[in-house]
């Protein structure tokens, strides 16, 4: 009896669809997994074994002989390389599309399976290293990880800006030429966080009515959400940070962002976790507390902070200049048009290019208002 010959092709997008991105079509290589000698596979753990292997050394093109029924190979292509990519959260967002394709039996058939990659094997190396000189850089002797997460978030908001042309993807663009899409932010974020020890994931979802993509990090036991893109003003404001994204809980990120996919409930709120950190904590450990308070703004929420008046804005900007700093966040509870006014008597501490940001303050009716100038 005559041997009937099968084919199958299939191609699947993955990696780019974070921002709905569909990638031209590919111009392959070809580089054969284990030498230029085919394997042979039999489950679908051998073959996601394979791919997972291919993908992290970024091969483009690997071949294998399967034996087996081929009438449930494509189910078993599809779950294979759905599990190699899911294994490994760097590789699965820096890979840009994949495909596969057979020939053979009904019991047997010589299978490619191809990747196109966002980010080569030597680029990921490269972000490899410079996150580790990073982590060294800004990772202090003696930072417990409340200080190592946000020192690294900071470094993140500061070296990057967000890329409006929408091209750049990668945590390597990012480091490279300082500019990056949400994709770029989370994937560097991702790298440094677990470089530093801290476990984290990369969520995606959708925020502002686009695609989008942050971090879920778990910090002492607990889920914080992270979006570092959001983090970062728009347009870019060197030495200007943000923190409304920073370590959220699901209920706060689900004001302007949604997501599908199941994640780590998130649900302590950090200001809450900073607060029973310095109830329990003295000498040094508590004065790091009382930093990291200030720093997000969780001290607005103590008794007494808040000024509706030109002098108590006076006040507050005079004591953020007694510390050497240039900036200061101040709860203020007079109106919009109140503030702007008020704002102006600034310019008596003889102090220069002042501006300002302000938004409601979370769980009041006042206002949070972040000021910074120029000695």
């Amino acid at each position: 009896m005559k041997k009937r010959w099968l084919e199958c092709a299939m191609i699947v997008l993955t990696g780019s669809l974070l921002l709905g991105f569909i990638p031209s079509a590919p111009n392959w290589g070809t580089v054969v997994y284990a030498g230029s000698e085919q394997s042979t596979v039999v489950t679908a753990d051998q073959i996601q074994s394979k791919l997972t292997s291919a993908a992290k050394a970024r091969l483009s093109n690997i071949t294998f002989t399967y034996k087996g029924q081929t009438s449930a190979l494509r189910s078993l292509l599809s779950k294979a390389l759905t599990g190699a990519l899911e294994s490994d959260v760097y590789t699965k967002y820096v890979t840009d599309s994949y495909s596969f394709s057979w020939r053979g039996t009904s019991t047997s058939a010589a299978v490619t399976v191809r990747f196109v990659y966002r980010e080569s094997a030597a680029q990921t190396n490269y972000v490899n290293s410079r996150v580790k000189q990073i982590v060294k850089s800004v990772v202090k002797p003696g930072m417990n990880d409340h200080q190592k997460v946000k020192a690294l978030h900071d470094w993140i908001v500061l070296h990057l800006k967000y890329d409006k042309t929408l091209r750049k993807y990668t945590a390597y663009e990012g480091l490279k030429t300082g500019e990056a899409v949400c994709q770029g932010y989370s994937l560097l974020a991702y790298k440094l966080l677990l470089e530093a020890g801290i476990p984290n994931l990369i969520v995606e979802g959708t925020a502002g009515g686009q695609l989008h993509a942050w971090n879920l990090l778990k910090l002492q036991g607990k889920w914080y959400h992270m979006d570092t893109t959001w983090d970062d003003p728009t347009p870019d404001s060197a030495g200007q940070v943000h923190y409304n994204y920073y370590l959220r809980t699901d209920k706060q990120m689900k004001q302007d962002h949604s997501w599908t996919r199941s994640y780590p409930s998130a649900g302590t709120a950090y200001k809450d976790t900073l607060q029973s950190l310095l109830n329990s904590a003295n000498g040094a450990s508590k004065a790091i507390y009382e930093s990291l308070r200030e720093d997000l703004g969780y001290s607005l929420y103590q008794a007494g902070t808040a000024v509706n008046s030109a002098e108590g804005l006076k006040a507050k900007v005079l004591e953020a200049i007694r510390r050497g700093k240039r900036t200061t966040t101040i709860r203020y509870s007079g109106t919009e048009e109140q503030l702007t006014s008020d704002l102006t008597r600034l310019y008596d501490l003889d102090i220069s290019h002042i501006t300002y940001y302000n938004e409601p303050l979370e769980d009041t009716s006042d206002l949070k208002v972040r000021v910074n100038w120029e000695d």
